[in-house]
């Protein structure tokens, strides 16, 4: 095993040279894409239909070509959906990862070309482990498996007859996986695909808590939930009496900080490492390159031509949008990309910040659509996690889930509130203590919310409810999203989510 491990690290070490050229070399790079795209795109009705044979640079482009949402780019998927061909994308797209999104019950389908996940998806998943290596030269990751939490596949909704399929993008990525790469994870792949969540942790449980775990990829929020039941099933009191070569936990969705406590006390070893990555159905868009920072790399040679548009600029009626080039940092950015999937100037809904630009590297900040703006106070989800996370090692509490609503203003003339609906793995032992911290943080990090809490002006203390145990697990089983890649909304300005949670309370 050592002379396996050792050969597979020198393979992926052999990419760093190509990371290390969009690092010095981002704007070239990301040139190359724009003409590789829309080279491709020329070929398709989406490119005939906007001129893509006269563009020729990018302010060609700008002008040509709208930026869409969801529901403006829908009929081009729906059309590919359907089992028309080049319409998006000059290759045929047999796979859609759908994705829920994280408001809404209604589903999204995003188109996956051969090209998206070869030179996206899977390119992301080398990078990871080529970067982790070479920062741990020392890693006896290949000597065991890489425990994988996928999610479930479907037919398409659209032409289920047809060869299309569609399912959460790591359920699409793993059925396509290599047969190589297939025998270095575990689950087996029926187990890591199945679709009933419950009887599906159940089963991973049991298989793989006997193997040689050296690594864990998944969403934090079903790690835990998995990593809970081995250790009941094994009766152990902490992960590594289950896999004492467990190394490392690459993780995304959400996130880390909240539940970086909690994983602590599951695997009690300052040898273990973290990693982020920020993998979404559109793409493969960012990787932790640096083990002591939380900033993220942002991966340029995968095919994705980047656009940002500032939030202040979000909700005029023709917003600014700008290439990576003119990016500050500091700045809250949504995303708008194009991609080798056969998306167009598409708004992705993800917001973030970047902290440097050479190389580029960035800290997800929230979503479009997920922020408490009720009194003027602009709270995003970066805010609200560092507070969380502030006030959970403060009161030496471990968090589980939470979420937060406005409470608005009533009649009789009391002033609004922030309410939030916390679900504690350990809580605090004065619940209105740390309240008072993740008050005093939100105020630190955010001016416009501490102008609104002055005297309290506009804005009183929050109101924050402890959730009883399995509180969210039990909404998104009612919503259908258990499992997979689905998660709580952290933050919204309407009060639906709170007052259906708070309903479910005894």
């Amino acid at each position: 095993m050592e002379v396996i491990n050792s050969f597979l690290t020198w393979i992926f070490k052999s990419r760093l040279g190509q990371i290390e050229n969009f690092k010095e070399n981002p704007i070239p790079v990301q040139e190359e894409t724009f003409r590789e795209l829309i080279d491709a795109g020329r070929r398709t009705e989406f490119g005939r239909e906007y001129g893509f044979e006269q563009i020729r640079t990018y302010a060609d482009f700008a002008a040509k070509v709208p930026v869409f949402d969801y529901e403006s780019f829908k009929p081009y998927i729906e059309k590919t959906m359907q089992g028309r061909q080049n319409v998006i994308w000059n290759t045929d797209i047999e796979w859609f990862a759908k994705s829920s999104g994280t408001t809404g019950s209604r589903s999204k389908y995003i188109p996956i070309s051969e090209e998206s996940l070869e030179e996206c998806h899977y390119k992301g998943g080398k990078d990871m482990v080529s970067l982790y290596v070479s920062t741990h030269p020392e890693s006896k990751l290949f000597t065991g498996k890489s425990l994988t939490i996928g999610g479930t596949l479907e037919k398409n909704p659209l032409n289920p007859e047809g060869t299309a399929k569609a399912g959460d993008v790591s359920a699409v990525i793993m059925q396509n996986l290599p047969i190589w790469a297939q025998f270095a994870r575990t689950p087996a792949l029926e187990t890591a695909l199945m679709g009933e969540w419950e009887a599906k942790i159940e089963k991973m449980a049991r298989e793989t808590m006997n193997e040689n775990v050296t690594s864990i990829a998944g969403v934090p929020t079903w790690t835990i939930v998995l990593l809970r039941r081995v250790l009941e099933l094994k009766k152990a009191k902490n992960i590594l009496e289950v896999w004492p070569n467990l190394e490392v936990f690459f993780h995304g969705a959400v996130a880390f900080g909240p539940y970086r406590s909690l994983f602590k006390e599951l695997i009690p070893s300052e040898k273990m490492r973290y990693m982020e990555t920020y993998n979404a159905s559109e793409g493969f868009f960012g990787i932790q390159d640096q083990p002591d920072s939380e900033e993220l790399l942002l991966l340029l040679d995968y095919g994705i031509f980047y656009e940002f548009i500032a939030m202040e600029e979000w909700e005029k009626e023709n917003p600014t949008v700008i290439p990576l080039k003119e990016v500050e940092v500091e700045k809250n950015y949504a995303m708008v990309i194009s991609t080798n999937g056969g998306l167009w100037r598409y708004k992705i809904g993800d917001t973030v910040k970047f902290t440097s630009l050479l190389p580029y590297r960035f800290r997800i900040s929230g979503r479009t659509k997920h922020f408490i703006n009720a009194f003027g106070e602009e709270v995003i989800v970066e805010n609200a996690e560092a507070a969380v996370q502030f006030a959970a090692e403060e009161t030496h509490s471990t968090i589980a889930n939470f979420t937060a609503a406005p409470v608005y203003f009533e009649g009789n003339g009391s002033n609004g509130a922030h309410e939030w609906i916390i679900e504690f793995q350990k809580a605090p032992a004065d619940l209105e203590e740390f309240t008072r911290l993740l008050d005093q943080k939100l105020r630190q990090v955010n001016s416009d919310y501490d102008a609104k809490r002055y005297k309290d002006i506009a804005l009183k203390m929050p109101l924050v409810h402890q959730a009883p145990t399995g509180l969210f697990e039990s909404w998104l089983r009612k919503k259908g999203k258990l499992g997979g890649q689905h998660k709580v909304p952290r933050l919204s300005n309407s009060r639906e989510l709170v007052e259906e949670l708070l309903e479910m309370m005894p």
